[in-house]
């Protein structure tokens, strides 16, 4: 069993910058693929970025590229998002999730994928 814990969500001005990291325990973090995920108020939740065993390969979604970060640290079990330039619409719960299984490019985007999920953070971007 997995267990995710996410911690370092809080408030953050329009143009700020925010860390949240992933904390996995339970089995080694290497195994699996990451993701994070997000719910804006009201919304569905929506990927934001995954990478794979290794750390070798990442992935976002559209309206974070360029802006976040999505890294991995092996040795210590966890997973960081780097959120820069950050805006009101990236206002939500922020989740972490793993799987273990094999991922293609289209796979690794899809929340049902994903076998283990942490609590969420909430991250709220002020204006």
């Amino acid at each position: 069993q997995v267990q995710l814990v996410e911690s370092g969500g809080g408030l953050v001005q329009v143009g700020g910058s925010l860390r949240i990291s992933c904390a996995v325990s339970g089995r080694t973090a290497s195994n699996y693929v990451m993701g994070w995920f997000r719910q804006p108020p009201g919304k569905e939740r929506e990927f934001v970025a995954a990478i794979n065993q290794s750390g070798g390969n990442t992935y976002y979604a559209e309206a974070v590229k360029g802006r976040f970060a999505i890294s991995r640290d092996n040795a210590k079990n966890t997973v960081t998002l780097q959120m820069n330039s950050l805006k009101p619409e990236d206002t939500a719960v922020y989740s972490c999730a793993a799987s273990g299984g094999y991922y293609s490019t289209d796979r690794i985007r899809e929340g049902h994928w994903y076998a283990y999920w942490g609590q969420g953070t909430q991250v709220t971007v002020s204006s």
